[in-house]
């Protein structure tokens, strides 16, 4: 797992280091410290988790964006030799500082600003912030080549189809398919899911993931989302990315070339895995993960989607084929629907359904620039929020 020499490990810059995603690149990081400098970690206000991690891996820098968290975090690192900061702009500059590798691991529209930072740098960027594309995916791949930067998805599924697609001859690729477990409630009634509660939707069966994450694989929002990112990440058609569901998540994703050869990344359901290939490339280094045993399943799993269970698949293929700030929107909408769920002021149903009044109420256009995502950002949430009240 060592890099080329202990002399000159790779240095890394974790957003969000403190979510599941930078939790499990430390882990990375720690089974072999000599390998990596950590040059910045930062969180949303988790000050505790932040200043351990800081101190345990001997960041550069700890950045924290509630900037009414900088007293604490500040006392929590005094006399360490650790840099403090708070603040919006200290996010941005902590994506700017010289770091080899960036992990865009902060949850939702959150991470634009600072992703879209480490874009510019011009370095390589492990993309676990699937909200990035969503919102803003021409805009962002755009940036991606002016600045000639390397993005390297980190989802389970965009990393299992990075891994086995052909990028100097996309068009021997017929087609690139998402696989999904369908998430705790995909042998539920429609009745038992009108009554889910936070607990039931964040108990995923397979995946160990944030709470958000979590409620969006059971509305299968997730897949709606990452059927949007891979659009941008791969260079194929709307009709050419499908959905299945596989329940054991033993395939990650397939893609499936012209020939009728199907290539597919198989693993363990741990991100530690896509982590580690992100982290290590273009090598790959040991992971702790446990290892697949094929003759453990006596079977694995293939179905189609039910639609009328999960519409925001539909939800999400109307955004896209919409496009301009029509998935900008979807995801604005869902995000502020899911916190209203996870603080019960909604129903489960009632997610996806404000996602779909949300769509109807504002008026679609063009995206043309990255200011006017955040203004549509703005103007969803205040929509959804409507939406939610009068639930």
């Amino acid at each position: 797992m060592l890099n080329d020499t202990l002399h000159n490990p790779k240095t890394v810059t974790i957003l969000g280091s403190t979510g599941s995603v930078g939790c499990n690149t430390l882990d990375l990081i720690g089974n072999n410290p000599e390998a990596y400098k950590v040059i910045a970690l930062t969180a949303n206000r988790n000050v505790t988790k932040l200043a351990e991690q800081a101190i345990r891996f001997n960041a550069e820098w700890a950045v924290i964006a509630d900037e009414t968290c900088y007293g604490d975090l500040k006392a929590a690192l005094s006399g360490k030799n650790i840099k403090v900061a708070a603040g919006q702009q200290a996010l941005d500059e902590a994506a700017q500082l010289p770091a080899e590798w960036v992990m865009a691991s902060i949850v939702g529209a959150a991470g634009l600003r600072p992703t879209l930072s480490a874009i510019r740098r011009g370095g390589i960027v492990a993309l676990a912030n699937k909200e990035c594309l969503v919102c803003a995916g021409d805009l962002m791949m755009q940036e991606v080549l002016d600045h000639k930067a390397t993005l390297l998805p980190v989802d389970s599924e965009h990393n299992a189809i990075f891994q086995v697609f052909d990028f100097d001859k996309p068009d021997s690729v017929e087609s690139i398919t998402l696989t999904a477990s369908g998430g705790p409630f995909i042998n539920s009634s429609l009745e038992e899911m009108k009554k889910a509660t936070p607990q039931q939707a964040v108990a995923h069966p397979n995946w160990d993931m944030g709470a958000k994450i979590s409620v969006d694989s059971a509305t299968m929002m997730n897949k709606g989302l990452e059927f949007i990112e891979a659009y941008h990440l791969f260079p194929v058609k709307q009709d050419q990315i499908d959905i299945i569901i596989h329940p054991q998540s033993v395939i990650h994703s397939m893609v499936t070339y012209r020939d009728g050869s199907v290539l597919a990344q198989l693993g363990s359901p741990d991100m530690r895995i896509p982590i580690s290939y992100s982290l290590g490339w273009p090598k790959r280094v040991e992971t702790p993960a446990k290892k697949l045993d094929l003759t453990e399943f006596k079977r694995l799993d293939f179905m189609k989607p039910d639609m009328e269970k999960f519409p925001a698949l539909r939800l999400a293929r109307e955004a896209l084929h919409l496009g301009g700030t029509a998935p900008t929107i979807l995801n604005a909408a869902n995000e502020v629907a899911v916190f209203a769920f996870l603080e019960g002021r909604i129903g489960f149903l009632d997610i996806v359904a404000t996602v779909e009044e949300t769509l109807t109420q504002i008026e679609t256009s063009p995206l043309t620039c990255l200011r006017m995502v955040h203004a549509i950002d703005d103007e969803a949430r205040v929509v959804a929020q409507n939406v939610i009240d009068r639930f």
